[in-house]
């Protein structure tokens, strides 16, 4: 009689750990799925995704390799300009200041793709007012700073230091313009 009693509590015992272990796992396993489904949520890309459908200059670009892209959350930064940040400066203003034929002041923001093959596209464009409320600027001078801004000779191809083996990267660049002339490049 003592035996049975001791197989029954053994049993019980074994039957509840093994129910819970089934429950917990099953329980891990479903909210470790839901967390990472895009599937009902508001936000179904990560922070600073560039919609390839609705940017500029998005026709004749192309990813390279995967599709992967780095410098997601800042962008590639001084090492994205090919030579140095000087030297797109100069380019610049001897491209637009020397013309001046705008009167328009404020910033116009660039957000976009650099490819392995050192071409730029799927652009972003914010156009403000220097109290940094959106604002449309001149549609001339946003035109030919984009197509400037656009040249694949003002980028650099980045490439892994591992292998050599060139990526994608997003960029962005932001030009404050006080009356008509661009009087900073930012980063």
């Amino acid at each position: 009689m003592n035996r049975k009693k001791v197989f029954k509590t053994i049993g019980i015992a074994l039957l509840t750990i093994i129910i819970s272990i089934t429950a917990i796992t099953t329980y891990a396993y479903y909210t470790y799925q839901n967390k990472f489904s895009v599937e009902n949520k508001p936000y179904k890309n990560y922070i600073g995704y560039i919609d390839q459908n609705n940017s500029l200059l998005n026709n004749k670009f192309k990813l390279c390799g995967d599709g992967f892209i780095q410098k997601t959350y800042n962008g590639a930064g001084l090492e994205a300009y090919y030579i140095s940040k000087k030297h797109f400066r100069d380019q610049v203003v001897e491209k637009f200041n020397k013309k001046n034929k705008y009167n328009d002041s404020g910033y116009l923001n660039f957000r976009f793709l650099v490819n392995c093959e050192g071409n730029a596209g799927w652009f972003e464009i914010i156009e403000m007012n220097l109290d940094l409320v959106e604002s449309p600027l001149n549609k001339n001078l946003v035109n030919e700073l984009l197509a400037f801004t656009s040249n694949s000779k003002h980028w650099n191809i980045l490439k892994y230091k591992k292998d050599n083996t060139p990526y994608n990267y997003y960029n962005y660049i932001s030009y404050r313009i006080e009356n008509g002339k661009i009087t900073e490049i930012i980063p």
